[in-house]
């Protein structure tokens, strides 16, 4: 009898544990723009973008030979390349950019849109059907993310807000493509696989646009380096595939509705910015309308 209650029990403690590792996950992944932020004004963003890159290569890298993780299968390289191309380059070297034209607290409304461009890909890679009312929540949260960049002046910097806009759409396809490919690879592994796909260009990278001196860079653009490079890149990616796997990739994924209002608190608490009531409406509406258009998503 006591055995069986202990099996009973044994899909909510999992389900307990994935919410947990997938909040920690977002918590990590929330503090990746106001570093960002505070790297990419003494760091070049392409430096940046291949260091952070190269570091957390070398710790997959070192993780996958301790555990002595199989190599991937021939027909799971393609994917593992997607989920490089949008997380490991794409999304990090587009906000970088982003970041030099607009504040992390404008930045992270555009991340209020992750989840739903994470959907959108769902749907075209894994053939999903959502109803109609999904497209209406997109549309709407669509707009209102493009009025707000309007409302602040669009015309001042738009190549910031046309930026951020590439990378949430390159992080949604790389999340997509590594939630699917979790399911048979890993959850970690995902990440860890990818980041030592890329290492090679990324090295040769980091070398080639390496500073003749660092002698001016200060301790705060330091520590959001390391930031950037072991915890976004990937310590981040531990907890969040491992809830994903834990408690369903639907359910857990929905965590990301959290950012940016962490994302918000750090940009105010940590950088000073002034985080406009707008802005909080704003990133409040999309949320809104990402979790009406999870809702019918299936």
């Amino acid at each position: 009898m006591e055995r069986t209650s202990n099996l009973q029990n044994r899909p909510l403690e999992s389900n307990a544990s994935g919410w947990m590792n997938g909040l920690i996950g977002v918590v990590i992944f929330s503090g990746s723009l106001p570093a960002t932020r505070v790297a990419v004004l003494e760091f070049d963003p392409v430096f940046l973008t291949v260091a952070r890159a190269t570091l957390a290569a070398f710790l997959a890298l070192s993780l996958l030979l301790l555990f002595k993780e199989k190599r991937p299968a021939r027909h799971q390289l393609v994917p593992l390349i997607i989920v490089a191309l949008g997380v490991v380059v794409g999304f990090p070297l587009l906000t970088a950019l982003a970041l030099q034209y607009v504040t992390s607290a404008h930045s992270i409304v555009f991340v209020g849109l992750l989840p739903l461009a994470t959907a959108a890909f769902g749907v075209l890679r894994g053939g999903e059907r959502p109803r109609p009312v999904f497209w209406l929540f997109s549309v709407l949260g669509s707009v209102l993310v493009v009025g707000f960049a309007v409302s602040q002046g669009l015309s001042a910097s738009p190549q910031g807000d046309i930026l951020m806009l590439l990378a949430i759409l390159a992080c949604g396809l790389g999340y997509a493509e590594g939630a699917k490919l979790s399911r048979t690879l890993g959850g970690w592994q995902v990440i860890s696989w990818a980041l030592v796909l890329a290492l090679p260009m990324m090295a040769a990278l980091t070398w080639w646009r390496m500073p003749d001196s660092f002698s001016g860079i200060s301790a705060p653009a330091w520590f959001s380096l390391a930031y950037v490079s072991l915890f976004s890149m990937l310590i981040g990616f531990v907890f969040w595939y491992r809830g994903l796997a834990q408690g369903g990739i639907a359910a857990v994924g929905q965590l990301q509705l959290l950012q940016p209002f962490f994302g918000l608190a750090l940009a105010a608490t940590l950088l000073h910015e002034h985080v406009s009531i707008g802005m909080l409406g704003v990133t409040v509406a999309v949320i809104l309308c990402v979790a009406g258009a999870r809702k019918f998503a299936k």
